[in-house]
């Protein structure tokens, strides 16, 4: 069999920066992650090291200030969501609205989903490997996130809504299709909506 080329290894990520961080009562998006970077950046960072492409940055709340840690050499494809405040299925969409149709995977991370370059490459290449409708790493058994989905759920991604309860319910249709994909980063089940949970996130990347 001859190597996949070009569309066929070519896999967007869609990178969710538009809430207001209203639990963690300051901008998740702005605190400092490891090298120096604010997590934003080190999430844009993480997927272009790990040959995503192209990464569509969805802003919203302080979307201005936002785009100055945005500075770098990964390609970036930035979009305003103007409805932000009404749920993240309207940053999702309107991320996945300029996903282009002849990539072969679409890749969906919230800002407060840090994930290291290592963890983001391994999906991918397992994904490219199986091509299963859905992929997600995995860290004892236990599903994490972030998923990535096979472009042909493009349809049904594009079509979630807040009543609907956005991806969960495409992953649910879709759960007999979905493989785990094992990894050993410690932070593959983390979300950070607490400052708690930032400073003990923080420890785990540092170490």
């Amino acid at each position: 069999m001859s190597a996949m080329t070009g569309n066929e290894t070519r896999v967007a990520a869609v990178l969710l920066a538009a809430g207001e961080s209203t639990r963690m009562h300051e901008m998740k998006a702005l605190l400092p992650w490891i090298s120096g970077r604010s997590l934003l950046a080190h999430q844009a960072h993480a997927l272009a090291a790990a040959d995503y492409e192209p990464i569509v940055v969805v802003l919203g709340h302080l979307a201005e200030r936002l785009r100055q840690v945005l500075t770098g050499p990964e390609p970036l494809q930035i979009v305003e969501n103007p409805r932000y405040r009404e749920g993240r299925t309207t940053s999702i969409t309107a991320g996945l609205a300029v996903v282009p149709d002849d990539v072969s995977g679409v890749l969906i991370v919230s800002v407060d989903q840090p994930r290291s370059g290592a963890l983001l490459s391994r999906l991918r290449e397992a994904w490219l490997a199986s091509r299963p409708a859905i992929a997600v790493p995995s860290l004892d058994g236990n599903a994490g996130h972030p998923p990535l989905f096979d472009t042909a759920l493009l349809p049904e991604l594009r079509a979630i809504t807040e009543e609907g309860q956005g991806l969960r319910e495409v992953v649910s249709r879709h759960r007999a299709e979905r493989m785990l994909v094992p990894v050993d980063d410690p932070l593959t089940l983390t979300n950070l909506n607490t400052r708690e949970q930032y400073e003990a996130a923080l420890r785990l990347a540092q170490a």
